[in-house]
């Protein structure tokens, strides 16, 4: 009489473990990606991702941070595909054999905000001459200090203003937050910061457009920022999707995607530029 209930019980354990292929058949219809925090504070991916899923049946999930931990992301095997914005970093990335097919996807550019008082009287002026003068008036600046795409380039803006990284002074406040925690604190302490336009927009989208950091130092040829998408390499990743990212790079560089990024926008304002490389 004990044999018919051994025989549900080996069942029930039979469909348990017939039951972890169909999760990983699922899973394939995913692809995980790391990108900087700006593409996912803007909304961008909220805004892209059901319209990849629609066109190619697929669910896009993401990782934010900063540029820096998200390539370590793809060189440690633990996503599919990454969408940055570090230029000289993102080159290494490939170099190094941990990327293939790097495409430009979108841009934008940086900007310098700061009190709308400027006490620093910086407004107008080049990214160098803000820089030296916000130095020489001990700021405060406040720094993202998280080695992600804005960081990198605001330590490459201080080296080509001819002045060592401040990171040890008093003046100059390292967050390691996102960009838009960053922001709040330069508001908090009226102090200077940079960050990307498209962040700067959702800043005072959320704001209802009384934000007290303003737009002081912009248009300056140095501050471009450009976004790129790059697979990791299945040669050093075996597991990795590779033909889903490739998938996505072919999707988001298309040019019914490019139109979409291009009409993203927040209070009238377009937070992107879409300038892709296919």
């Amino acid at each position: 009489m004990k044999r018919p209930r051994l025989v549900i019980l080996l069942s029930v354990v039979f469909l348990m473990v017939m039951g972890a292929p169909c999760a990983s058949a699922r899973g394939e219809k995913t692809l995980t990606m790391a990108t900087t925090t700006s593409t996912d504070n803007t909304g961008l991916l909220d805004y892209l991702a059901p319209e990849y899923q629609q066109a190619t049946g697929t669910e896009l999930k993401w990782i934010a941070t900063g540029t820096g931990k998200a390539l370590k992301l793809g060189e440690n095997c633990d996503v599919d595909i990454v969408m940055v914005h570090s230029p000289a970093a993102e080159k290494v990335f490939v170099e190094k054999g941990f990327g293939i097919d790097r495409h430009q996807v979108m841009y934008n550019d940086f900007v310098i905000i700061g009190p709308e008082s400027d006490p620093a009287h910086i407004k107008g002026t080049s990214i160098k001459e803000a820089l030296q003068t916000v130095k020489s008036l001990h700021g405060p600046f406040i720094s993202r200090g998280d080695n992600s795409g804005t960081h990198q380039k605001e330590l490459s803006l201080w080296a080509s203003a001819g002045l060592p990284a401040p990171d040890k002074e008093d003046w100059y406040v390292q967050t390691g937050q996102g960009m838009l925690a960053t922001i709040q604190i330069a508001a908090e302490r009226s102090g200077y910061t940079m960050t990307d336009r498209g962040t700067y927009i959702k800043y005072e989208h959320n704001s209802g457009g009384n934000t007290p950091l303003k737009i002081l130092v912009q248009a300056d040829a140095v501050l471009l920022n450009q976004y790129s998408v790059i697979a990791v390499n299945p040669a050093r990743c075996p597991n990795v999707k590779h033909e889903a990212a490739t998938q996505f790079i072919r999707w988001i560089t298309s040019p019914g995607v490019q139109e979409q990024i291009g009409r993203f926008s927040l209070m009238g304002k377009p937070l992107f530029t879409p300038n892709a490389s296919r």
